[in-house]
């Protein structure tokens, strides 16, 4: 039963692109955080350091910072003002040995992902962003290299996963209210027995 509710909250661990302007509290972002930090990392190098973005002045400022939607129209893609982000995580890793790094990020970001949408709220991964504009706005040290940001709200669309049409176009697509489709190829073309 319990592996039923974790494979609904995969169904629903959509990247969003719109959201509601609610804010979202200093315990809960903690916590994202908090049980990221504690995940598997290659060698327990532990290089990862968390920027948890939630005043609305920083939040405006890392706003131009970051790319949305590569596959749709900036116009369509770009969140408006009104529904952007309301919080942002920014993950940094020390320079040091990037072996295991990002294989590591891509642990910590689902492990935020999925607790958030446990709570209803949904996420974006912007690896599209003005890294070193972003490290002069929140002061992160010289010593570390911003990898990319994690959007955060409420969710204001809908997000769906409908069955891939043509395999050579995997790009997602938004209908008349705004709405995305994620095409996903079939589970018979991707996994196989041996």
């Amino acid at each position: 039963m319990e592996m039923k509710t974790l494979i609904d909250l995969y169904e629903t661990c959509r990247t969003y692109r719109r959201f509601r302007q609610e804010p979202l509290s200093r315990e809960f972002l903690t916590a994202l955080v908090d049980t990221a930090r504690k995940r598997s990392n290659g060698r327990n190098k532990q290089p990862w350091h968390y920027y948890i973005v939630a005043s609305r002045e920083n939040v405006a400022a890392l706003q131009p910072l970051v790319h949305w939607a590569a596959a749709l129209p900036k116009e369509i893609g770009t969140p408006k003002p009104g529904e952007q982000p309301v919080a942002f995580i920014v993950m940094a890793r020390e320079n040091e040995d990037p072996a295991f790094n990002l294989t590591d990020a891509g642990i910590a970001f689902d492990t935020i992902a999925l607790l958030a949408i446990s709570q209803g709220v949904g996420t974006a991964l912007l690896g599209a962003v003005n890294r070193k504009e972003i490290q002069k706005c929140l002061a992160i040290p010289e010593d570390q290299e911003v990898i990319f940001a994690i959007g955060l709200g409420y969710p204001a669309h809908k997000s769906t996963i409908v069955p891939l049409q043509d395999k050579a176009r995997t790009d997602y697509y938004v209908d008349a209210d705004r709405d995305y489709y994620v095409p996903k190829k079939a589970l018979e073309d991707v996994m196989q027995y041996r």
